[in-house]
């Protein structure tokens, strides 16, 4: 029966079934594992005329008059209904529900739970109310009319009391037998989980709110646990075959080191000894797997490139995937001047061109090669690091040897994009290293990352200095271009970060106009604000020769302000940037934020980010302050998990966790646990036991991408 299609227990319409679908919603197991976002509780009954402003009360009252229509200023939609309980009639408002003027009826009673205000005039009003039809029985704790009411994550056209009607119907069909329990009963009874049937119910029906929680503790342990069992079996698979063994030069490798302009720092070294552990271990050969966790500036590609080295010592070759055209070609340049008396063969491949270094015409310089020659140097051995973006997981890219594998910047490529690149190999598997600055919990690195040792980059190098932060309030804009100008006067460079390439097709919109766009705002700054001054423009629309160019000019500093998007925001390198400002900042996620920011904090000079927000709300402002006040990007991370709560941790839902999947993140030991059990069955090849484990790990693999 779960996974039966809606229509068959619904009269749905065409339009009711796309609306279903724009969340997920097709079968029976969707609708049942559509958990409440929140409960609403039933406050005490009062009478209008004995209501006090502030206070949250029930009103039993009959509908007089609805309307739904938009606001005067902004143009939002709401609906406004006319109440009255025979002591006296109070309005409801319901902002951006337009729809709920036709689902309350005139002449219907109902009971509607919510703050009550008081306005200037002295009328009361309740906004955005609970509500049941007829009147609730506060004596009763259970069913659809009970003291909590559950309130759904919604769409337009679906609403919270329909999903409650939905969810009860099919309670009332469903038998035991097709509630089949995934969690093995030991680990149940371990740690004191309720079993499948008794959490559904008391999530959807809850007689109280702790019996809510702990059924939503034991869905919250059940999606970890499947992930963790997904990850911990891509390593055992992984591990099952040989790797290469790479020695560890230490006298090569140390002469390397020396001609470094700057010194390693000590989590760099201890990042390293880790790496070379993992090449020649003391026991069994198994190709590393690990991941690089290092905050923004923190130094992670010269370990990248050091590992790179002892590789290539060894006669292997290796494999460095970037996410972008213009962080690929960075790193090119970065290794050129890295080896460039090491006599290393390299190579770059991404969609727009090919490039070999050195060139026997060019000596110490690349030169752009056609592909065939470059797949010919490639499978015989001949070019020994090959950096590139998605180019280098085509087929026709084989390597002669690749041992090492290094991925920038991983959370950008799906796990197939990964495993296509580590099995190029025939017999043997390639060491994979991955990297990241994107700063996320520990416990949403255990999860996601569970079937990769973790490595944390925790220590700047020396010299470095922590950005001053500013939030920037819309009256004294000019004095963030006037320190602008200051800084670029004293020789820096700077950026301007926008939300949107360009005004919407909705141009007319609030939101289109008071949302920045790149090129409006370069237009703008090149003309009026800073017309002394070069701006330059960058963008995704770019063709990737225009953003070769542009960088190269703000690299070299014909360019002095660099207007652009958010493609900046993982690793592009121009130490001479000093300064960013960030236009929408409340519409990037605090960690990309942070990304974003982390452009400037690339030499010894004092950087600074300015920070203008369009919102006034108090959760903008939260964010905002704590993007001001937080230490690094770790710290950050976890206050981003606290105050924003489960779901939408970097700006975009990309991890593929639920909402309650993503609560369990809040609890270490839960994480922990889930993996610790995991592991356990993994290891021992306990997993055919549970033939309902595997079927939810085969279904589930398909959805869950970790992008």
């Amino acid at each position: 029966m779960l996974d039966s299609p809606l229509s068959n227990y619904f009269r749905l319409t065409q339009k009711q079934i796309v609306i279903l679908n724009k969340i997920g919603l097709k079968t029976v197991r969707d609708l049942l594992w559509h958990f409440p976002r929140y409960y609403e509780g039933f406050a005490g009954r009062k009478a209008i005329a004995d209501l006090i402003p502030d206070e949250r009360a029930s009103i039993h009252a009959r509908v007089i008059k609805t309307e739904a229509k938009k606001t005067f200023r902004k143009r939002i939609n709401i609906a406004k209904v006319l109440v009255s309980d025979g002591t006296g009639a109070l309005e409801i408002t319901w902002f951006n529900q337009p729809y709920m003027a036709a689902i309350l009826k005139p002449n219907q009673d109902y009971t509607f739970t919510g703050t009550i205000k008081r306005s200037k005039e002295g009328k009361f009003s309740m906004m955005n109310p609970v509500f049941e039809q007829g009147e609730v029985d506060f004596n009763s704790r259970t069913g659809e009319s009970g003291m909590l009411v559950c309130v759904y994550p919604e769409t337009r056209g679906l609403t919270s009391r329909w999903l409650r009607f939905a969810i009860k119907r099919i309670f009332e069909k469903i038998s035991d037998s097709d509630l089949i329990e995934i969690i093995p009963e030991e680990i149940l009874k371990k740690y004191k989980l309720p079993s499948l049937k008794t959490s559904l119910h008391e999530i959807h029906f809850p007689r109280d709110l702790k019996r809510a929680e702990a059924a939503r503790k034991r869905f919250s342990f059940e999606e970890i646990f499947l992930i963790q069992l997904i990850r911990q079996g891509y390593r055992k698979k992984r591990d099952e075959h040989p790797s290469f063994l790479i020695k560890i030069e230490k006298e090569k490798n140390d002469d390397l080191i020396e001609t470094l302009p700057f010194e390693l720092t000590g989590a760099q070294k201890k990042a390293l000894g880790r790496i070379f552990e993992d090449f020649n271990p003391t026991g069994g050969l198994k190709p590393m797997s690990r991941l690089l966790e290092g905050d923004v500036g923190s130094g992670k590609t010269i370990v990248a490139a050091l590992a790179s080295y002892a590789a290539v010592l060894n006669g292997f070759q290796v494999a460095y995937m970037a996410p972008t055209e213009v962080l690929a070609r960075q790193h090119f340049e970065e290794f050129m001047r890295l080896f460039g008396k090491q006599n290393i063969k390299m190579g770059l491949a991404t969609s727009s061109e090919f490039l070999k270094y050195p060139s026997k015409a060019f000596a110490g310089k690349p030169t752009h090669i056609a592909r065939a020659p470059l797949l010919k140097w490639l499978a015989n051995g001949e070019i020994e690091i090959l950096i590139g973006t998605h180019a280098l997981i085509q087929e026709k890219i084989k390597f002669k040897n690749l041992a090492l594998v290094i991925v920038d910047e991983q959370h950008r490529f799906g796990i197939n994009q990964r495993l296509k690149l580590t099995q190029k190999n025939s017999e043997k598997v390639p060491h994979l290293l991955s990297m990241t600055a994107t700063p996320i919990p520990r416990t949403l690195a255990l999860t996601i990352y569970g079937d990769l040792d973790l490595t944390l980059l925790d220590e700047m190098p020396p010299g470095r200095k922590k950005v001053i932060t500013e939030i920037i309030d819309p009256e004294r804009r000019e004095h963030a271009y006037e320190h602008v100008r200051k800084e670029i006067n004293s020789g820096r460079q700077a950026y301007v970060i926008c939300p949107r390439i360009e005004e919407s097709g909705n141009g007319t919109s609030a939101l289109a106009l008071s949302m920045k766009n790149v090129k409006t705002e370069h237009k703008k700054l090149s003309m009026e604000i800073f017309p002394e001054f070069s701006v330059g423009m960058l963008h995704g629309k770019m063709l990737p020769k225009e953003k070769e160019k542009i960088m190269k000019e703000f690299r070299e500093g014909k360019i002095n302000i660099l207007v652009a998007t958010s493609v900046i925001e993982v690793g592009v390198n121009v130490p001479n940037a000093t300064v960013i400002l960030i236009e929408g900042a409340e519409r990037f996620g605090l960690a990309q934020l942070h990304q974003l920011r982390g452009r400037v904090i690339r030499s010894t000079h004092q950087p600074y980010c300015f920070l203008f927000t369009e919102s006034v709300t108090q959760k903008t402002k939260t964010r905002m302050i704590a993007l001001t006040e937080a230490k690094n990007g770790f710290e950050l991370a976890e206050f981003d998990l606290e105050l924003r709560g489960p779901g939408e941790l970097t700006g975009d839902k990309q991890w593929g966790i639920s909402d309650v999947g993503m609560e369990a993140l809040k609890n270490i030991k839960m994480v922990e646990a889930a993996r610790e059990e995991a592991r356990n069955i993994i290891e021992n090849d306990l997993l055919e036991k549970y033939p309902e484990i595997i079927k939810r790990i085969n279904s589930q693999s398909q959805s869950l991408h970790f992008e």
